[in-house]
């Protein structure tokens, strides 16, 4: 694994090193399948490549259409976000994984809402690409380098695309020619914001500090007592105001966050949080999502921040005018 670049170019690194690989080993299999609902910066890298290779993008509208897809024979890589970015439903990615194997297809995953929130063990997995971000549940804060995961099957076999001096296999010869280097340090680029990973190097000391205390198996039960207490006081305290939750109520099949929707006002009643220092997010086209990080996230918050959503809702301030007006970030 490297931290390096961001979500976007990583994948976009990953799913041309897999393209290539499912060229050489199975020509005839020109489709990348992944979810409708998959992060969009996602959808459009692979969009972008496969126009560039003449393949296609397959998107399914629900994951219960993912086996049959993989069935139909012509599928070259199957690319999913373990974790979704709107619902917080959670694949099973060992299952899925095999499944892709089975019928012939590599499997790339996207960790952004997993890495550091929920347990992931992408040997056991048999995972073959896997990407993510650092500034979220990393605690690398904004701007923080993502990363990328190659199995070591596949690390030597190709180049990725953007061969730059720090994925060299001797950087500092200066040489005209590429020489890539062994392994995992070829999917390096350019040089890397030190100061950016300086900071993510100190969001993963305090990872790293807690799980001598119970690891990441500590860190999950408490994300999923976090998230339990957030619905069930929503139910209490918030019954009748049109709130319907969005995220699974299995623990098997949740990440780290919690998912509302309501019909009127979702990004109004957001900002409004914002504005009482609740911070949550928006997703169209009427999500309210609410994101539990378990290392520093306490259960006292938890209650605090459904008494502001109540107080939003009961006196009707989400209506103001100012939390109408749209922003740039939602």
């Amino acid at each position: 694994m490297v931290a390096t670049d961001t979500t976007s170019v990583n994948l976009f690194k990953v799913l041309s090193a897999a393209a290539r690989i499912a060229a050489a080993d199975a020509p005839g299999r020109t489709v990348v399948l992944s979810e409708r609902s998959n992060f969009p910066t996602d959808l459009y890298i692979a969009q972008a490549l496969c126009e560039e290779r003449g393949w296609t993008l397959r998107l399914v509208d629900d994951p219960g259409q993912l086996a049959s897809s993989l069935a139909a024979g012509d599928i070259a890589v199957l690319m999913l976000t373990h974790v979704n970015y709107r619902t917080g439903h959670m694949h099973d990615m060992a299952g899925l994984t095999a499944l892709a194997h089975r019928h012939g297809a590599l499997a790339i995953w996207d960790l952004a809402h997993s890495a550091g929130a929920v347990p992931v063990d992408l040997r056991a997995a048999d995972a073959d690409f896997a990407i993510g971000c650092g500034y979220k549940y990393l605690n690398g804060g904004p701007g923080s380098p993502a990363f990328a995961w190659v199995h070591p099957r596949h690390a030597d076999r190709f180049w990725q695309p953007l061969a730059g001096w720090w994925g060299h296999a001797a950087p500092f010869e200066f040489t005209p020619e590429y020489r890539p280097a062994p392994g995992i340090a070829r999917y390096l680029c350019g040089t890397q914001p030190v100061l950016s990973m300086v900071a993510l190097d100190c969001g993963l000391e305090t990872l790293e500090a807690a799980l001598p205390l119970g690891g990441m198996a500590a860190l999950r039960a408490k994300s999923l007592a976090l998230t339990d207490l957030f619905i069930a006081l929503v139910q209490q305290r918030c019954e009748g105001q049109g709130l319907s939750l969005v995220t699974p109520r299995e623990h098997g099949r949740r990440g780290s966050q919690v998912s509302l929707s309501r019909a009127e006002g979702a990004y109004a009643i957001v900002q409004a949080l914002i504005a009482r220092g609740v911070i949550g997010d928006f997703r169209a086209p009427d999500i309210l999502r609410f994101g539990f990080t378990p290392l520093y996230l306490e259960y006292e918050d938890v209650w605090r921040a459904v008494e502001q959503l109540r107080q939003v809702l009961d006196s009707g301030e989400w209506r103001r005018p100012e939390f109408s007006q749209r922003q740039a970030v939602t």
